[in-house]
């Protein structure tokens, strides 16, 4: 698949059967994709060569936002050139044989864990035990033998990894949604921008956050999210995402960004790309 010109080789963290690879492979089904093992190594790996995409899960509707991610986001300089949301589906995956019974542990990634904690809460004694990875969490049962100890991953990762569902669709609630962003080392986009992503500061003033806000609603900007992180070496202050619905060459945007940064400590552009829109009947693995 070509995407501004050139063949995709699309990073992703995890392994083999990783969510973030099943959206890849949904929304960019020609590409190659290759697993590295944290969400640093995704950012090394475009900014290397040695792929020409990544992508990072950013915010599910269930757990909230990654937090580590927006951070990679801010503090390197590979634009967000797309996104795309995956539909996510738990399963308890455990060895061939083992009952839900003779389950002692579950492995999974931290927000594998809080999406199913209703699911959890109804196996009392048994540990929690954060992971990596979804598919890795199913890797390690699979070559470690560990018939006390079960897995939340996806089918796929089951099949990958010669597991069997004690249970599916664990997840607390069906609608259960991912938003992963592709990052590139330069801001080629496939189609038209509608959506940028910024980060921003404020000086600690009184009415600052009112009037930073005000410059999207002077000129009829969505936000379409707005969240703040502390201020890493600044105690106390916070630093602002926010998702606005409207693309870079919209007169509006500039604008805005131009009229924000007046009055902030620094304004960043994280990307500009069209924002996701979901085919009918696109399969779900």
């Amino acid at each position: 698949m070509l995407f501004g010109g050139a063949a995709m080789r699309i990073a992703f963290q995890g392994a083999e059967g990783a969510y973030s690879e099943a959206a890849a492979r949904r929304a960019w089904p020609q590409a190659e994709t290759v697993g590295v093992e944290t969400f640093d190594a995704v950012f090394a790996a475009v900014a290397a060569g040695r792929a020409s995409h990544g992508i990072l899960p950013v915010e599910n509707s269930i757990g909230g936002s990654i937090h580590h991610n927006y951070d990679l986001l801010l503090d390197r300089d590979l634009p967000i050139v797309a996104e795309t949301e995956l539909p996510v589906v738990h399963c308890l995956l455990a060895l061939p044989g083992v009952r839900k019974e003779a389950i002692r542990r579950v492995f999974s990634h931290p927000q594998g864990l809080a999406q199913c904690e209703a699911y959890l809460r109804r196996m009392p004694g048994v540990e929690l035990v954060a992971t990596y990875d979804t598919a890795g969490s199913a890797r390690m049962i699979r070559e470690g033998g560990l018939t006390d100890t079960a897995a939340i991953a996806s089918a796929r990762a089951g099949e990958l990894f010669g597991l069997e569902a004690l249970d599916t669709s664990i997840q607390d609630y069906k609608d259960n949604l991912t938003r992963f962003v592709l990052i590139a080392r330069e801001p080629h986009v496939a189609a038209t921008p509608d959506k940028t992503s910024i980060a921003f500061a404020l000086y600690n003033a009184p009415g600052a956050l009112f009037k930073a806000l005000s410059v999207f609603a002077l000129r009829d900007i969505d936000l379409t999210k707005l969240e703040s992180r502390p201020a890493r070496g600044r105690p106390w202050e916070y630093v602002f995402f926010a998702d606005l619905g409207v693309g870079r060459d919209d007169v509006r945007c500039g604008r805005a960004i131009v009229h924000l940064a007046e009055s902030s400590r620094w304004v960043k552009n994280l990307g500009s790309y069209p924002r996701w829109q979901a085919p009918e009947a696109l399969p779900i693995r």
